[in-house]
């Protein structure tokens, strides 16, 4: 009796997620007749199988990566990489969740094929390993796609879950969180970022873990050995000290604007906006008071006529970090901080909104003095101005350098893990 209600309930659950996707599917085709974003996620997977028959050749040695969105994407690149500088006949399989991902690097050139992700019905799940058939699969970080996942396991193709963070309030460790667990349960081997991570999974009975850390500081300790030399910001800079404010939102904007209009000393300031589109780029320099330059309209003869420069471009914002002595980075009013490594690993004092507890590199910087949260435009004005001292500025900036390099070295522990 135990065993034919434990399948009954099994089945409940696999219905009402796949009733729950259909009616995300709903909402993503309504919210698409006036949002872009949701537009590129429609229009993106129409016809997908089609473009996937057409494209993908038959490979033997296939790798399957999944990233969700474009920051999952860099936590996965220095694996994708790795791979490839290990064996060049590897073929590369990418694909996306999201249109900020997609988008962005649909022509990323160490992957042989990239697409979007159909939506992970049980009918998809199957056409899809079945067309692509990859000898091993890897889902970055926060992927869990139940139909994708059993596809793969009734396949026997090796299924890896790379960089992982896992907290207490998650669904997977709630009582009521059976059938999520057993998701978990789904994938060959699983690399964690820390050791808070690793013991919540035994504790839920997974013994197939590995503490590798986070793939996220071998890629932005990359960036930085690559960082392009971008000559605008360069005489931007001279020698002034400048505040950088990096994929900054609403919330973010109203305290840095604020800063920069009341604040007396002479510093520059480099904003590059979480969105870059005509109207928010007029709306952000409208509401700034010193001179200010747009990034498509500054030149070697009239950028030091100017205390602020716009970027009003995708993909520059991790090599500006370099021209910068403070990083205010954005999302931290939202639902949670954009990337800090990037900033971090240039050496530089980090401060960014009061949300921020769902990430480790966050937390450990806070905790030991690299990163400082705001949580308004005063705590903002106190702790830039207590920055601006070269000492403390320093001291801070060190801190998030050396945390950057001590954190290095999750893509060789998953290497090697898999090699063996």
């Amino acid at each position: 009796m135990q065993k034919i209600t434990f399948v009954l309930n099994t089945e409940h659950m696999v219905f009402f997620y796949s009733l729950g996707l259909k009616f995300y599917y709903l909402a993503i085709l309504l919210v698409s007749l006036f949002n872009r974003k949701a537009r590129l996620w429609i229009r993106g997977r129409k016809g997908i199988f089609d473009k996937i028959k057409n494209q993908l050749k038959p490979e033997n040695n296939l790798l399957w990566f999944h990233a969700s969105s474009l920051g999952e994407f860099e936590q996965g690149r220095p694996l994708i990489e790795a791979f490839k500088n290990r064996n060049k006949s590897i073929k590369v399989l990418l694909t996306f969740f999201s249109p900020s991902g997609y988008e962005n690097r649909k022509n990323y050139k160490t992957a042989d094929y990239i697409f979007y992700l159909p939506p992970d019905t049980k009918k998809n799940a199957h056409k899809f390993v079945k067309l692509t058939n990859p000898s091993k699969a890897f889902f970055i970080k926060y992927e869990f796609w139940y139909h994708y996942l059993s596809q793969l396991q009734i396949n026997n193709i090796p299924v890896y879950l790379v960089s992982a963070n896992f907290r207490q309030n998650q669904v997977f460790f709630k009582w009521y969180g059976g059938w999520f667990r057993k998701i978990l349960h789904k994938f060959t081997h699983i690399f964690v970022q820390n050791n808070r991570s690793e013991q919540l999974l035994k504790q839920a009975g997974l013994n197939n873990v590995t503490i590798s850390g986070d793939t996220r500081f071998d890629r932005v300790a990359e960036i930085a050995r690559q960082a392009k030399k971008i000559e605008i910001a360069e005489k931007f800079r001279q020698d002034s000290l400048v505040i950088i404010g990096g994929s900054i939102w609403d919330k973010d904007e109203e305290i840095l604007v604020e800063f920069i209009n009341t604040y007396s000393l002479k510093i520059k300031y480099i904003i590059a906006p979480h969105e870059i589109h005509e109207s928010n780029i007029q709306r952000i320099i409208k509401s700034i008071n010193k001179p200010v330059i747009r990034f498509s309209s500054a030149n070697a003869g009239n950028i030091n006529d100017y205390q602020v420069l716009i970027i009003d471009n995708i993909g520059m914002l991790s090599s500006l970090y370099r021209y910068a002595d403070i990083a205010y980075i954005g999302g931290g009013f939202g639902v949670g901080i954009h990337n800090i490594l990037e900033a971090a690993t240039f050496g530089l004092p980090l401060v960014f909104g009061p949300h921020y507890g769902k990430f480790q590199e966050a937390v450990d910087l806070v905790e030991s003095g690299g990163a400082f949260p705001v949580n308004n435009f005063e705590s903002l004005k106190i702790r830039f101005e207590n920055l601006l001292g070269k000492i403390k500025k320093n001291e801070a900036g060190r801190i998030s350098r050396e945390y950057v390099l001590k954190n290095q070295g999750a893509t060789s522990k998953i290497m090697d893990r898999i090699k063996e």
